[in-house]
């Protein structure tokens, strides 16, 4: 996302998180598979290592971005039920409105960055018509 708003040109106008809803990868990198395919697209990697998503959260972004439903659930379990609005299928800004697959266990990094970049892309476009997030 952060590389689309920085073609754009708007990338100042945003804030952007990532957060994980389950402790496993807490501290971590993004995993080495993701690293290679983001490089193979010419995507920079953002540096950061994955932390718990808070309550906070949901006071903090306008937007809170999941790509399948058991993450929404637990995004919304954790935001609370005054930031549920908040929760959204990034699918949702591409017109298909459907789960993203973890390649962790499909092993498809491919589909799963298409499908990303297509949701990015989409949502990025919404953004910037609407002139904020």
């Amino acid at each position: 996302m952060s590389n689309i708003l920085k073609k754009m040109e708007i990338f100042d106008r945003f804030v952007i998180g990532s957060a994980a809803t389950h402790p496993d990868e807490l501290g971590h990198i993004p995993h080495r598979l993701s690293r290679e395919k983001l490089a193979r697209e010419g995507v920079p990697l953002v540096p950061h290592r994955a932390r718990l998503m808070t309550r906070e959260d949901g006071e903090t972004y306008d937007l809170l971005i999941g790509m399948d439903e058991a993450n929404l659930r637990d995004m919304k379990r954790i935001v609370g039920e005054k930031n549920a609005r908040k929760v959204r299928l990034l699918t949702e800004f591409s017109g298909e409105g459907r789960e993203i697959a973890d390649p962790w266990y499909t092993g498809d990094y491919d589909s799963t960055y298409e499908e990303i970049a297509k949701g990015c892309s989409a949502l990025a476009a919404a953004l910037a018509a609407a002139g904020k997030p």
